[in-house]
């Protein structure tokens, strides 16, 4: 039976992981190991490890790296803890490979730890593009760190292989977020109001906004103006968290105050998958540099304010409005997305360049079957 490790720091990766952690934990031929870090283990992020658990998952172990501190050090000595106990862990675990998602710090180190221990890593979402964010550069690396890819487009497969991978290790499996919209259950909007406690008698914002980690200088005047901007339409504001990046204490602070002072204005920790998806069901737009804006709203055909460059790079469908960061271009980009009829006609063409929904079984189907021997570990360029 082979041993396949999961690694997951976020909420926003989790539910990514989540059909494809659950499809392997019920094969026969599989076992399902877990080791959950990050932002699951932070109060003041909803502290989701409790979600993990309450969906049936046995967590083998919790690894808390995360150090208190408003330097840009304190994401640096995490990351060292985390190495530390990872290397621990994997002793213990012994996995045959390990599954990692996207391009995060804590899936960075754990491919780094992989890496150095020979254990086999399969990489989903690589050869994406984010140039505003230093997620960049993780996830380029984690790409030349990796033996197994698994990207969510037929361009960024080509993408893989032109960093020199080779192109028998690249499988296009799509974007798991699509399966997640295509196997849920979504909430009608009687219940998503129960669920949220809000009446949704307005126009609905759903924002979210994270840290643009190349330019975290001028991340409160970025916030500012996203917050004048949204202020002037009568609407429901739903801000959800940002990730725990340097800089997401000054955007956390910033929105807890506008919620308090506008009373259509709501914050939360944690959605869970079923609300959040829900809700880009019913919302009239959504607001922000999220990259759930890019992959999973063109399935519901909801216009995106995609505010400056954290997702540039990304593929995108023609619901997406670019706009720089100021409250001018915020406003004009929210403004065409709710009142201009060009646009909103050309939604209802929307194609989804994003795969099938069979993510999960494409993945399984290769982590089964692929053989776990020297070819797989040795890598070599193919220029």
């Amino acid at each position: 039976m082979r041993k396949i490790l999961v690694v997951t720091g976020t909420r926003s990766e989790y539910g990514l992981l989540y059909w494809t952690m659950k499809r392997i934990n019920e094969d026969n031929e599989l076992e399902l190991q877990l080791i959950v870090t990050g932002n699951h283990l932070v109060s003041e992020y909803g502290y989701t490890v409790e979600t993990i658990k309450k969906d049936g998952f046995k967590i083998d172990e919790e690894i808390d790296m995360m150090v208190n501190s408003n330097k840009k050090s304190g994401i640096a000595k995490s990351m060292g803890l985390e190495l530390i106990q990872m290397a621990q862990t994997f002793d213990k675990l012994k996995p045959d490979l390990m599954l990692i998602l996207g391009d995060r710090y804590e899936i960075f180190i754990a491919a780094t730890c992989a890496m150095i221990m020979n254990i086999p890593i399969a990489h989903m979402n690589g050869g994406e593009s984010t140039e505003g964010a230093i997620d960049e550069q993780m996830r380029h690396a984690i790409t030349k760190m990796a033996h197994i890819h698994f990207p969510g487009a037929e361009y960024y497969k080509e993408r893989i292989i032109k960093m020199g991978e080779e192109p028998w290790r690249v499988f296009n499996v799509g974007q798991a977020g699509i399966e997640n919209i295509k196997r849920l259950k979504l909430l009608n909007r009687k219940q998503l109001e129960d669920e949220l406690n809000i009446k949704l008698d307005k126009k609905i914002f759903i924002i979210t906004y994270h840290p643009v980690t190349l330019d975290v200088e001028n991340i409160g005047q970025q916030v500012d103006n996203l917050l004048e901007a949204v202020k002037r339409f009568d609407a429901i504001y739903i801000f959800t968290y940002p990730n725990a990046d340097f800089g997401s204490e000054i955007i956390i602070n910033k929105i807890k105050k506008f919620v308090k002072e506008n009373s259509n204005a709501n914050i939360f920790y944690n959605l869970g998958q079923k609300i959040y998806l829900s809700l880009l069901k019913y919302a009239d737009v959504m607001i922000g540099n999220s990259s759930s804006g890019i992959i999973e709203s063109p399935i519901f055909k909801l216009p995106v304010v995609n505010i400056g460059d954290r997702q540039k790079g990304r593929l995108r469908n023609n619901n997406i409005i670019d706009t720089r960061y100021t409250h001018d271009s915020i406003y004009n980009g929210i403004y065409k997305a709710l009142f201009n009829k060009e646009f909103k006609n050309k939604l209802k063409d929307l194609q989804n360049i994003y795969g099938d929904g069979l993510t999960s079984q494409k993945i399984v189907d290769v982590i089964k079957n692929i053989r776990l021997d020297k070819k797989l570990i040795f890598k070599r360029l193919t220029y």
